[in-house]
């Protein structure tokens, strides 16, 4: 049987690794003392995408895109995390559309035949949400006039910030990350629209998780959101709950997509 795996690569800037560190540490101890076989540390070895088609996946974070998209991902939710960050409200967030501080276009239209940066085509805070955005201004199937893949949320910034790109859509606790731990990133930027808001990132197991370290999952979430000595460590990852929930939650994150669709706007271009 292979090695239990666990990752928490999603929200990881460098200042929140020990919280993600300390997070996992007491999930795992919980789970050791029901006597579930639980990693000793977070995988950082590989690409999060890599950890959620191992099927020896114990605990992750997933994007809520290619849980609905992908057929091939064998994941179970656990989980829909509750974060305090503006943006965020009830297991739910949205992307801030960003742009120049010194370019001065008004509002989202305005973009039309710009460049646009994301982090990635699976995802859907900065993909899916801004193709939401943009689908009832695309005319012919088009609203910008190039898309860049910048391969994170953080890149994207950087490429705004460069001149490389004019715009992108940033996930709101990624967001709130940066304005806390680095606030030097975002300087030069404005908000110029938000996204729909869509469910948080689900914590996720493989689907061949037993029925059984679900539920040992779900009461380790709960302890560690009630216990009090991992206040800083939650307050880092802006983590406030966990509330219980399974894939169909997620349901609005790919209704999105069709309604792009059946708009005519099928690719982000």
């Amino acid at each position: 049987m292979n090695r239990p795996v666990a990752s928490l690569g999603m929200y990881e800037h460098a200042a929140q690794r020990a919280a993600n560190d300390r997070l996992w540490g007491e999930i795992a101890r919980h789970l050791t003392a029901r006597g579930i076989k639980a990693p000793a540390a977070l995988d950082r070895s590989r690409p999060v995408e890599a950890t959620w088609r191992d099927p020896a996946l114990l605990f992750g974070q997933t994007c809520g895109y290619p849980l609905v998209q992908d057929p091939n991902l064998a994941l179970r939710v656990i989980g829909i995390p509750v974060y305090v960050a503006p943006g965020c409200d009830q297991g739910r967030h949205l992307s801030y559309i960003v742009s120049r501080s010194d370019d001065h276009e008004a509002g989202l239209a305005a973009y039309r035949g710009r460049r646009a940066a994301i982090n990635a085509r699976h995802s859907n805070s900065g993909y899916n949400l801004l193709r939401a955005a943009v689908a009832p201004l695309a005319r012919n199937g088009r609203f910008f006039a190039d898309v860049v893949e910048s391969g994170s949320h953080r890149a994207s910034v950087d490429a705004i910030r460069r001149g490389d790109a004019d715009i992108a859509a940033i996930d709101a606790v990624t967001y709130a990350a940066l304005r806390r731990f680095e606030p030097d990133a975002i300087v030069g930027l404005r908000i110029i629209a938000t996204t729909p808001p869509t469910p948080t990132l689900p914590f996720v197991t493989s689907r061949s998780t037993g029925i059984e370290t679900v539920a040992a999952l779900r009461i380790a979430l709960a302890a560690v959101i009630a216990d009090p000595a991992l206040a800083d460590a939650r307050d880092a990852l802006f983590l406030h709950d966990v509330i219980p929930a399974g894939a169909e939650r997620y349901a609005s994150v790919r209704a999105l997509e069709l309604d792009a669709i059946t708009a005519g706007y099928p690719i982000l271009q």
